[in-house]
């Protein structure tokens, strides 16, 4: 007989943002007494698995999205709609069958569609509310993919936004005009600790994000740092490797873990990445400067990057325009994230509205 109540954690496979956000949200879990099972994927179940090696772990097939180096993000999600709610009909079925073999109390969902259940209570976790197809305004197809989206959070018990309501950090994207009944605002959270280190490293390079442009964004920063004199170490995001080289004071390693990040970041003069949510919401707890690579047709990540800049925190620059040396300079005149304090609920207080 199993003593405590069993949540199942399942993050997207969309890179690894989904993944690491779910650190804390587990943590948070374990230390108010409830059972863990993970469910996911490919890199993100590799990354979860080395955080969390004794909690069990279920595969739980992604939706394997991809990218086009040409075609705009609107026209590759339309082409790839029926593929994505064949995906959710299959988690849907796939998760019946893990909450009767595994006895499941609830379900945490990280922008998985398909894991909403009428037998247990489950959370949905997102930031993105309303859905920008292009980083500039709304076109013919942002509407009614918003009006999908709420029709699936709506499915869920209780949906947390990872955002503050008034102090916000992703704009309309977190705050459009209306959302859902069942949303609750629930402060950025981050898997890392601030504290004062010695500086390592003038740079640092957080490869992210899917295929084929994580491995261009990583071949253009290998080129723009490996004969600099200043000492640099880039991350390529590899969790299931195992690997780490040198190139003059360019040293380039697959993975580290939370603790080992955290520690390479605040060790660093400037962190050089995606602006995808999670990595903003690690940047404001460690209250960093970044320059951000918007990965190219990811809308989400190439608004928020243009909103940063504009409040003249962040600097950022398209990757076809990628200049090291002109990005250094520039985020000398940009604040980073410095003194920043947001509101949050208690994980004590958020898990006892949904599973207590």
């Amino acid at each position: 007989m199993k003593s405590k109540k069993r949540i199942l954690v399942a993050p997207l496979d969309w890179g690894l943002g989904h993944a690491t956000r779910c650190i804390p949200v587990i943590k948070g879990l374990i230390n108010n007494d409830f059972e863990v099972i993970i469910a996911a994927d490919k890199r993100p179940l590799h990354l979860l698995m080395n955080e969390f090696p004794d909690i069990k772990t279920i595969r739980l097939p992604g939706y394997n999205v991809s990218y086009s180096k040409y075609l705009p993000m609107s026209i590759c999600m339309l082409l790839q709609s029926v593929k994505f709610f064949f995906k959710i009909q299959k988690e849907q079925n796939m998760l019946k069958q893990i909450i009767k073999e595994y006895s499941i109390d609830g379900v945490i969902s990280d922008n998985r569609f398909g894991l909403s259940s009428k037998q247990v209570p489950c959370i949905f976790i997102t930031h993105q509310l309303k859905i920008k197809l292009t980083w500039w305004g709304d076109d013919i197809f942002s509407h009614l993919i918003q009006r999908i989206n709420y029709y699936y959070i709506k499915k869920y018990t209780t949906c947390w936004i990872m955002d503050c309501e008034k102090e916000n950090i992703a704009g309309e994207l977190s705050n459009p005009f209306k959302i859902p009944k069942n949303s609750i605002y629930i402060g950025t959270r981050s898997r890392f600790i601030k504290k004062e280190l010695k500086k390592k490293y003038d740079f640092i390079g957080i490869i992210s994000g899917p295929e084929p442009q994580r491995t261009i964004f990583e071949n253009g920063l290998i080129k723009a740092l490996q004969n600099r004199k200043e000492k640099s170490l880039i991350v390529l995001g590899k969790p299931e490797l195992n690997t780490e080289k040198k190139i003059g004071n360019l040293t380039i390693i697959s993975h580290l873990n939370s603790q080992k990040l955290n520690t390479a970041i605040l060790q660093s003069e400037l962190v050089i990445c995606r602006s995808g949510y999670s990595t903003i919401m690690d940047l404001i707890k460690l209250e960093k400067n970044a320059f951000f690579i918007p990965t190219p047709g990811q809308t989400e990540q190439e608004y928020l990057a243009r909103v940063l800049m504009q409040k003249k925190i962040c600097y950022m620059q398209k990757q076809s325009e990628f200049n090291l040396e002109l990005g250094i300079y520039k985020c000398r005149d940009f604040s980073g994230f410095k003194n920043n304090k947001y509101t949050q609920y208690s994980w004590k207080e958020l898990l006892s509205f949904t599973f207590c």
